[in-house]
């Protein structure tokens, strides 16, 4: 038996945890929540090219704050089967040899469950090494499932054991402590969201949202593209000196947003009768890296005509979208990671930043299984406490 969290089906948990979460947050990590520390069977290898790994680290993300908190759209209800263990942000030690990779190696995953893993010929995507575009995600020889973590029969890394394929095991470098290779997996998705965006050469920059994935985007785009100005807009201390350290040209409070890129951009400020400011002109391109209504709105009211906007965040509902109409803007998804074409992929340039950046101490607190309810109370308040990532470690007693 695997001692795991488990998150079930319960409607009136999710309407509670729908209505409770905004007024009373703490409510998400104690009786409201779908989730419950159980022994759960150890899972099957399907397959060939499956192995077991035993979760070293494993942390909470935004997407697991917004299923816990009923925030998550029904869009992707068809995409999962409960009930499943969360955690996709994964440094593990395997426990099996399989295809070139030895028991007891360290591994990070990407969690994506792809044609490949479900034992099916490749899709017009996988073929292309666009496995985060898979076609295919709810067939094959494992129950539906968009990632690890989000699936019934793999497990997942809130859990003491998951199942993963070769296709999704990355090794991890001697010399990478556990703490950095954690974030490999939402730094792939950052590296995956900058390249969508095709940045031209001094290109003006925003990123909205300084939490984990604001940061980690902000650190590939320092890394990967030959951004101009960069402004990221970060709610807490901590967050805004964070931003700074790793490359932000400026660093503004969601209310001075409009403004500080009115001066930056040469743009000119309107205000409506009713709603926030917003700009005729604005930067390049913006990143919403929080999922948030207000994110993904500050973002839309701030690029030029014609500009970008990246979805890097999992969105929230109800944004305007008039900007997105009248600017004419272009609006990018960016989800999950690509295996690429020749380069390595986005998991090949994420393993080579947590090995060489400024990432000490972004997991700013580690929790066992035991305490969930502590650990999801942290993560909820995360930002307000200054800390970037809270994570598992399953093995912990």
């Amino acid at each position: 038996m695997i001692l795991s969290l488990e998150l079930y089906r319960s409607l009136s948990r999710y309407l509670a945890a729908r209505a409770l979460g905004n007024h009373l947050p703490g409510s998400l990590a104690g009786p409201v929540a779908p989730l419950r520390l159980v022994n759960r069977e150890e899972p099957e290898l399907p397959a060939a090219g499956w192995a077991r790994v035993r979760p070293l680290l494993s942390g909470i993300c935004g997407s697991d704050l917004a299923t816990l908190s009923g925030k998550s759209s029904l869009y992707l209800t068809p995409l999962v089967s409960l009930p499943f263990v969360p955690g996709h942000e994964i440094i593990g030690r395997l426990l099996d040899d399989v295809d070139g990779l030895a028991a007891g190696q360290r591994v990070v995953l990407d969690p994506v469950l792809s044609c490949v893993t479900r034992g099916l010929d490749p899709c017009r995507w996988c073929a292309q090494g666009a496995t985060s575009r898979c076609d295919r995600i709810t067939f094959g020889h494992l129950s539906p499932g968009l990632q690890t973590g989000y699936c019934a029969d793999t497990g997942g890394g809130w859990s003491r054991m998951l199942i993963a394929h070769r296709a999704q095991l990355h090794p991890v470098p001697d010399g990478v402590p556990d703490e950095r290779a954690v974030l490999a997996e939402p730094l792939a998705c950052a590296v995956h969201a900058v390249r969508r965006a095709h940045l031209a050469p001094g290109e003006s920059v925003l990123v909205v949202g300084a939490g984990a994935v604001g940061l980690l985007t902000l650190l590939a785009l320092r890394d990967l593209a030959q951004a101009g100005d960069v402004t990221v807009v970060a709610k807490h201390p901590r967050q805004a000196d964070l931003a700074r350290l790793l490359g932000a040209t400026d660093v503004v409070t969601p209310d001075r947003t409009a403004k500080a890129l009115r001066r930056a951009t040469r743009a000119f400020l309107l205000s409506p009768e009713r709603g926030t400011d917003y700009l005729l002109g604005g930067a390049d391109v913006a990143f919403d890296c929080t999922g948030s209504r207000s994110g993904v709105d500050l973002a839309l009211r701030t690029v030029r005509a014609g500009g970008k906007v990246v979805l890097a965040g999992m969105p929230a509902q109800g944004a305007d979208l008039t900007p997105l109409w009248y600017r004419e803007l272009q609006l990018i998804g960016a989800y999950a990671s690509s295996h690429g074409d020749g380069d390595g992929g986005d998991f090949a340039a994420a393993l080579r930043l947590v090995a060489s950046a400024p990432l000490d101490g972004m997991v700013g607190a580690v929790y066992p299984l035991a305490a969930w309810r502590e650990a999801l109370d942290h993560a909820f308040s995360a930002g307000r406490l200054g800390t970037v990532k809270v994570a598992f470690a399953p093995g912990m007693d």
